[in-house]
């Protein structure tokens, strides 16, 4: 009986050893439930097929941002190109095609972000180099509308290489990442000359006073976040301090930090390092820091972008706790999905009351939830 100690020994260890491997495997995984973030996607891609009218846009013929962003969003979501909603979108979209080479709709005050998602959402399709042409007049048309493209904007001034809309085009951060995201995914490297210039009217947007950052909101702040435009006075969806600062909120931020990695920033850049403090302050996938509910699938889809475009599993907030942000973000739109496979915002500012463009967005952020490969 003693000659069977050793084996009987080796025997418990590996039983002991087993029993703790699944537990062990289990803290490697990353992101939610594979089982419900496909259910959510298939639901949420479900009810975009079905609202999609018969000319092939959502919402509205004079919304085709809408109708983009809902196509780019079924291609992302792994909705083969040649699905008849697809191509019904796509239809649409080429309709809008521009001598200038820009997609939009006839005297919209929308060209830039009507292009940009109308890109994308080619690009995204662009399988087997179909749209080549669509995509590289789309591209030369964002940057003939970029501030300074034309040498009447020096440098020097607030709204040089962002983008914008509305009758003065005032450049904005949003716009101007939606150029940044549609210029990336033409195939622009971080040298490109646009994205540099970009990249001056980004910096200028944060509240971090640097040589980067000589405008009279920088100093003001101060906090590392991001605001809306330093532009024509400056802007923030969040609003002004009695000072005039321009107070920071979360989606702009992410915006921000995302942005500037496109542009090369590395991870000990001040500008990245002061983002990504601000980040860590205000994790949370519970509002739009700043903003409350307002803008928050928006948000949703930038945040997860952002921290994609880090790359790294988990993100520790300014307690030093870490998440698994993929999780986070998944198990709280699961949370948030109606019956219908829909989203909607109830604070309805910035159009999220249609469910069509939050729908959209949440598609883009479930995206994101995938574990990286």
């Amino acid at each position: 009986m003693r000659k069977l100690r050793p084996l009987l020994i080796l025997t418990v260890l590996c039983s002991l050893a087993t029993a703790f491997l699944p537990a062990a495997r289990a803290a490697d995984v990353v992101g939610p439930d594979a089982a419900k973030l496909k259910a959510a996607i298939d639901k949420g891609a479900a009810f975009l097929k079905a609202s999609q009218a018969q000319d092939g846009t959502w919402t509205s013929p004079d919304q085709p941002g809408i109708t983009a962003i809902a196509t780019y969003a079924l291609l992302r979501s792994g909705v083969s190109a040649d699905d008849p909603a697809v191509q019904k979108g796509l239809k649409y979209l080429e309709t809008l095609k521009r001598p200038d080479g820009g997609i939009y709709r006839e005297g919209t005050f929308h060209k830039n972000y009507e292009t940009a998602i109308a890109l994308m959402a080619f690009q995204a399709a662009n399988s087997k180099g179909q749209y080549d042409d669509v995509v590289k007049k789309a591209a030369d048309s964002l940057r003939a509308v970029q501030w300074g493209t034309d040498g009447k904007t020096a440098k020097t001034e607030p709204a040089f290489g962002g983008a914008g809309y509305g009758r003065s085009q005032r450049p904005d951060l949003s716009n101007t990442t939606f150029f940044l995201e549609a210029l990336k995914a033409s195939g622009a490297k971080s040298d490109d000359p646009a994205i540099q210039n970009a990249l001056v009217f980004v910096s200028r947007c944060q509240n971090l006073e640097s040589a980067d950052n000589t405008t009279p909101f920088a100093a003001l702040v101060n906090d590392g976040g991001f605001y809306y435009t330093p532009a024509a006075g400056g802007s923030s969806m969040a609003g002004k301090n009695a000072d005039g600062g321009l107070r920071s909120y979360a989606s702009m931020t992410y915006a921000g930090l995302k942005s500037m990695i496109y542009a090369g920033l590395k991870a000990d850049d001040p500008r990245v390092k002061a983002a990504r403090e601000w980040i860590a302050k205000f994790y949370t996938v519970s509002e739009n820091p700043g903003l409350d509910q307002q803008g928050i699938y928006y948000y949703y889809q930038t945040f997860g972008k952002t921290l994609s475009v880090i790359g790294d599993d988990h993100f520790t907030d300014a307690a030093g706790a870490k998440h698994d942000w993929r999780k986070d973000l998944g198990d709280k739109l699961f949370s948030l999905q109606k019956e219908n496979g829909s989203w909607v915002n109830t604070a309805d500012r910035w159009m999220e009351g249609d469910p069509n463009l939050t729908t959209s967005y949440a598609l883009m952020a479930l995206e994101f939830c995938r574990p990286a490969k």
